[in-house]
Formats: C-alpha cells, structure tokens, sequence
C-alpha cells in the first residue's frame, strides 16, 4: 500500500487532495513530503468567518509537519491561497489540517500531546525529534480545548488543597473534584489567600456551588472562611490525613526537645533514633521495632505519654455516632491540656475549635473519601517533580491540567498510538 492511500484512508480533508508523496534527502535525515492542492473548482473559505469566497491570489508554499511514519519526519506541502472574503476583507484561507499559523498539524500537536501524558516534554521532543518548544504549545492546545468542554454538570463532592511548587513558600491552591464516579482537577489558582479560593467559586458559578454536598479541605483559615460564605449548605469536612499530620508534628517537636534534654543532663540517650517508632502505626512496625518500641514505653518520659495520646486519639475515627465522637473528643481535649505538653496542648485547642467541623467526617461517612485529595496531591507532586522545575506559573498550570485534569478530546477518525 501506498503512502498516498495510507494518507487518504487515516487523514482525508474535503475540498484538498493529496497530489503526489515523495521522498526528500535532507542532509540530516531523509524526510517524506506529501504535496497537497485544492480540488479543481473548489473554492477557499475565509480563516476568520470560516465562509466560502473567490480566490484573491496564491502565497508562496508553506510546509506543515505531520506525524513521523517509521521515524522518518513528514511534510505537508501547500501553497494557500487568499480568499477576498465580502465580510472580512481579504485574508488567508482556513486549512483544516493546521490552525493559524502553526507550523504543526492539528493531528500532529494531538499525538504529541498525548505522548506527554506518559512522558516528560522534553523527553517527547528527543523522542520524536521535535523541539520542545512544539510539545508545550501542543500540550496547551489540548488543555485549552478540554477546558473549553469540561463538563462541569453533576459535581457534588470537592477537595481543596495547597501544595508547595517553589521555594520562598510559594503555593498553588488546587481544587479537585473527588466523586466516586469522577477524580480530577477542576481547578488550579496561584498562591492560598482568600482571593485565590474565591475566584474559583466565582468562575464554578453559584448554582454548581450551592449544589455540592460535601467538601474536604484542611483547616487553612481563609480556605473555611470561603468555603463557609460561597457553599454554606454543603457538609464541610476536616481532611484526616491533615488532623494526623498535626499530632505527628506536635509528637516530633517533645521528642526532639526531650532528647536534647537528656542529653545536656548526661542520662543514656534512650530516645536517639525513635523517631519512627513514635511516629508509625503499631501494626506498619516491623518485628525488630516492636521490641525496640515496647523497651521505650517502660520508661516515664513526655515522649512516651504524647506517643500514648496520639494512638488513643486514633479511637476517634472508629465511632459511627457524631454525638458520641464529639463525646470523646471533649474528653481527649481535656486529657491533653491537663498534660504539660505544650506542642499537644496547641494541637488539642486547634481540634476543639474545629469540633463541628471534625464531626462533620462522621456526617459523611462512607460517601466522601478524603483520601482522593492526598492522592491527587502525590500525582500533583509528581507532575511538579518530573517538570524539574517550570519556572513559570503558566506553564505549571499547563502541565496540572494536562495530567490530572481528565480533559476530553475531540473524536477524530483515527487516533495515532
């Protein structure tokens, strides 16, 4: 088979016909050019209104870049024409297989932008020796398109969370839809301040946010203060992960404290290299551990009772009833700010003046999964990770969307793997 009727079969444009295919020596590479002409009496349609006019006259040719065939590059070739449109005055003709002025087929930027879905972008140029320069505006193409046709109908849980993307506590606000029937981003904004947040729900629109019915968020004040004016009937819940993140910091901080203390009074360093064992679940511990684990809770040392505080503090999630977690929470508040233990103590007052909100998990139980928001973070994370650094805001957010957005794609006759 022909290259010709291979071109003709996966990518044929009305009113242009493949003249002829030809093989090119460069002094590089040996390159493959497909020349492409209008059909006899056809005439152009305007680039801007898109209707059909008389011909004005004929530019010199162009070349557009098309999908590699067996690692050779390919070449559209194409003299346009202008069109003397009656509305727009005269202008180039609309060519189907590019938009614009772009150099690279629209089929092309879709497979490039594909391809950066699994790999880095400069890894996608090497690969298909391209720059990389044409897989960014590919993959800007294809997250202007998807955004264009989200479909936003149906929304009913979010997640709201702030990841870290630079140095000089430089944030991201990131919004995620976390349905059971739907993961993804929904939408990204610079910095955590209250503008951030608010434009979302000012682009999300207020019906849509007055239809949510949970949200999960950390306890970040201007992302509650928000939350509570812009989706006010929705149940609002407390990201565990984050409540867990706490006590772990506050354990850390009086075991790091304790060891110094030990240290500078010259008693045996029992606390050197326990870091993990006070900051682990019992039951991720290894053999090894556990025995190192049960010789430190002989001792009476602060470390210990704040390790004991935190694993009794893991009850909480087990109950099923909102008023008698909030019963437990009351009394394991009162526990900790009766035990001397500053870093818990400032943990212990953060939680009861969060307890409505802390019992809203329970509210919610079994229809909101907190956990999708870590997760999505971690991909986030990654995708920052494998960019080894955009240094603009625009190109992150490009590369987000792309990764985690699930945008849609247009159909298209053929889809090149």
């Amino acid at each position: 088979m022909q290259v010709k009727q291979i071109l003709n079969r996966l990518q044929k444009f009305k009113s242009f016909v493949y003249e002829h295919v030809r093989f090119v020596a460069t002094a590089e590479t040996l390159i493959i050019e497909a020349a492409i002409r209008p059909r006899v009496h056809s005439r152009p349609c305007c680039s801007k209104c898109t209707r059909p006019g008389p011909g004005y006259d004929t530019l010199p040719p162009r070349r557009f870049e098309f999908v590699p065939l067996w690692g050779l590059p390919v070449f559209f070739v194409y003299a346009p024409r202008r069109v003397e449109c009656p509305r727009c005055g005269v202008r180039v003709e609309r060519l189907p297989w590019a938009e614009g002025k772009q150099h690279l087929t629209t089929t092309y930027a879709w497979f490039l932008a594909r391809w950066a879905k699994r790999l880095s972008w400069q890894e996608v140029a090497e690969a298909f020796h391209t720059s990389w320069d044409h897989v960014f505006r590919s993959v800007e193409m294809a997250v202007t398109w998807g955004r264009a046709h989200m479909d936003l109908t149906g929304i009913r849980s979010i997640g709201v969370d702030e990841i870290q993307w630079q140095r000089g506590h430089q944030y991201l606000t990131l919004v995620y839809q976390i349905d059971a029937s739907c993961k993804r981003l929904l939408w990204i904004g610079e910095k955590r301040t209250v503008r951030t947040l608010l434009r979302f729900f000012r682009g999300f629109g207020r019906e849509r946010s007055q239809a949510l019915q949970f949200i999960c968020s950390d306890m970040w004040r201007p992302d509650l203060k928000v939350i509570a004016k812009k989706a006010n009937r929705a149940i609002h819940v407390l990201d565990r992960f984050h409540i867990v993140t706490h006590l772990n910091k506050a354990i850390d901080e009086v075991r790091a404290q304790e060891a110094r203390t030990l240290k500078a009074k010259g008693y045996e360093p029992v606390l050197t290299k326990t870091r993990w064992l006070l900051l682990k679940r019992p039951e991720n511990l290894s053999a090894k551990q556990d025995v190192r684990l049960a010789e430190l809770l002989r001792y009476n040392l602060r470390s210990v009772r704040s390790y004991l505080l935190k694993e009794d503090f893991q009850f909480f999630w087990a109950y099923t009833s909102p008023y008698w977690a909030g019963q437990f929470l009351d009394t394991w508040c009162r526990r900790t700010l009766r035990s001397q233990l500053a870093p818990l103590k400032k943990v212990a007052r953060m939680l009861r003046g969060h307890r409505a909100l802390l019992l809203n998990w329970f509210r919610a139980k079994g229809q909101l999964s907190s956990g999708s928001v870590e997760g999505l973070n971690t991909k986030a994370k990654l995708t920052i990770r494998k960019a080894f650094g955009f240094r603009t805001y625009h190109a992150m957010e490009i590369a987000l969307y792309h990764t985690l957005g699930a945008l849609p794609e247009p159909e298209v006759t053929h889809r090149f793997c």
